[in-house]
């Protein structure tokens, strides 16, 4: 992006239902704002997703990018023109970025994001992963899983068949891979890292025995709102390093700032802001 077009209107939006809670335009609009970007605007949009490529193929050209929450990130793949090698490997994105033909590229900025919170946060190369959900995000955890070089994956599932839908995609990314029965909450305290995927109440089951895991363990919830979730809390009091989804959030965010804009992310205004709002709730 060049200088002159620094006052140009454009625009970006994060997608989903429901999409009230989110944080993502306190953290993009935080971003313009640091970085000069006075004609850039980011809002929320609540869209299902039988209506999301209505919404798209309606979108002007003055729209730079969206980001895709759930249950969206599927469905994203189909309405893009380019699917980055990472988002088709998973079969899911979370960012569609407008391409100057006017098309749009989907892209994943969630497996990044892991990998770099997951790295910040002490995960070992090798690491014992026990995994908590079969989504769309799990997909992206067994991504972030590989680039960790991590050895083996244990996911715990509600439903047989997400399982093994997860572990062709395991297989086809050279994965060690294990489906374990979501009612057994046993078998984490081994772990290098936990993570958990599942929308917020789906694991509060799995807090009692989490109190047992050990400190050297990393726990990674996706969920930010309500925080902390009972199985964070559980974790944090047996001493274990607790990541969350608001650091996620950010990581990902910053991917798609960059790709929208085409500028350095300011990531210290960027978070600062995050904190900000997170505190205010």
């Amino acid at each position: 992006m060049t200088a002159s077009e620094v006052g140009v209107r454009r625009r970006a939006a994060v997608l989903g239902k429901p999409i009230a809670h989110s944080l993502s335009p306190v953290i993009h609009n935080a971003g313009y704002a640091a970085a000069g970007l006075t004609g850039w605007s980011y809002t929320a949009i609540e869209c299902a997703e039988v209506e999301l490529a209505d919404r798209v193929a309606a979108f002007g050209p003055e729209w730079a990018g969206l980001s895709l929450t759930m249950p969206l990130k599927e469905a994203a793949l189909a309405v893009a023109g380019e699917v980055s090698p990472v988002a088709a490997a998973i079969g899911a994105a979370n960012t569609l970025v407008r391409r100057p033909d006017g098309s749009w590229a989907a892209d994943n900025t969630d497996v990044p994001g892991m990998v770099d919170v997951l790295t910040d946060a002490g995960v070992p190369a090798g690491a014992e992963v026990v995994l908590l959900g079969a989504g769309g995000t799990a997909r992206a955890a067994l991504a972030a899983a590989v680039r960790l070089a991590a050895r083996r994956v244990t996911c715990r599932v509600r439903r047989r068949a997400a399982g093994e839908e997860l572990a062709r995609l395991a297989d086809m990314l050279g994965l060690r891979f294990e489906i374990a029965e979501w009612a057994a909450p046993t078998g984490a305290d081994g772990a290098d890292l936990v993570i958990s995927t599942v929308p917020k109440g789906a694991a509060d089951d799995f807090a009692a025995a989490a109190r047992s895991w050990r400190p050297e363990t990393v726990f990674f919830d996706v969920v930010y709102d309500p925080w902390p979730t009972p199985l964070a809390a559980a974790a944090s009091a047996a001493g274990c390093q607790i990541v969350s989804g608001l650091e996620l959030l950010l990581a990902q965010a910053v991917g798609q700032f960059e790709q929208f804009t085409g500028v350095p992310a300011p990531v210290a205004e960027m978070h600062s802001a995050l904190a900000a709002a997170r505190a205010a709730r």
